[in-house]
């Protein structure tokens, strides 16, 4: 018997259904319904009575509920007690400076309340960089947009996320609506990265799938200039969700980009789990746990979270 199993049990008896337990859980229903079945199994006894209006707890399944939630508050306390008892060190972490831009400060707040006496060393730059550094020891753990499959580290799909126009409302000749495709900003003054940058490719690939050309008129390198040109009204930027989040707080407006093929696949790496540091494990277990609060609470928007397994 494993806590999962535990969990996914009392999250299916919370919302008496499968389906919407497994979207919560952000597990696939037939892999919910397979973890059920095999706790059922295990225990010789039906948990749960399925039906066409969902599903509910028998009599067994009322017992074992109140188990199951005193065995995981139990396990959630001795986790705490040993993480504040032992929990400590250092670790390096590296991110673009658009995925900082949305996840630093509250992954630092996650970190502060659970691992006070882990030091953190934050790295902003380029992802090309951060690559770099990772592969040289450097780093322990960065969110990166591709990855090397021949070195030898560990890499966890983490979310899709889509391209937005960002503009300033003085701009003229943007296209109206809550959602823009390529192919209508070929008139429209971008500001974008240069080359070097990871994010130029993936818009110059998409605009490249969409059979058309972006209007650029500048290129900047460094995230708060290249905002603060949109901001004045000089031109347009396209950019991922992370920075999305941030400019509709400033005022910008923000419209979806709709092409399926605009947007960029986040990835979670880190080196080998026998070279990671206790401190660094929890620190990617924090990322991971700060992520998914971020796109349940929508503030990180045009994101699609991603399975473990993604290819």
């Amino acid at each position: 018997m494993e806590l999962r199993q535990l969990r996914y049990f009392l999250k299916v008896v919370e919302h008496g259904s499968l389906g919407r337990a497994a979207l919560e859980l952000n597990v696939g229903t037939s892999a919910l319904s397979q973890q059920i079945s095999k706790l059922e199994n295990e225990l010789s006894t039906r948990l749960l009575t399925r039906s066409s209006t969902g599903v509910s707890p028998t009599s067994a399944g009322i017992a074992f509920q109140h188990h199951a939630q005193l065995t995981l508050r139990q396990a959630e306390n001795a986790a705490q007690a040993a993480q504040r008892e032992r929990m400590s060190g250092y670790v390096s972490l590296g991110f673009a400076p658009s995925t900082s831009s949305v996840l630093a400060l509250p992954l630092i707040a996650v970190m502060r309340q659970r691992y006070p006496n882990i030091q953190l060393h934050l790295v902003e730059m380029l992802s090309g960089y951060l690559t770099s550094q990772l592969y040289a020891r450097q780093l322990d753990l960065a969110i990166l947009f591709h990855s090397d499959p021949g070195r030898r580290c560990r890499v966890r799909p983490l979310l899709d996320e889509k391209l937005f126009l960002i503009s300033a409302a003085s701009l003229q000749g943007v296209p109206a609506g809550e959602h823009v495709r390529l192919e209508q900003l070929t008139q429209v003054p971008l500001v974008l990265p240069s080359g070097q940058h990871g994010l130029r490719s993936t818009i110059n690939n998409a605009f490249a799938q969409s059979r058309c050309e972006p209007n650029v008129v500048m290129n900047v390198d460094g995230l708060a200039l290249l905002m603060d040109t949109v901001k004045a009204g000089y031109a347009a930027t396209i950019q991922p969700g992370a920075v999305a989040a941030r400019a509709g707080e400033q005022g910008l407006n923000v419209v979806q980009i709709a092409d399926a093929h605009a947007g960029r696949r986040n990835l979670l790496v880190s080196l080998p789990d026998d070279e990671l540091s206790p401190a660094a494990l929890a620190a990617r277990v924090a990322i991971l746990d700060t992520t998914r609060e971020l796109v349940a609470s929508a503030r990180w928007p045009g994101v699609q979270l991603l399975d473990e397994h993604a290819i």
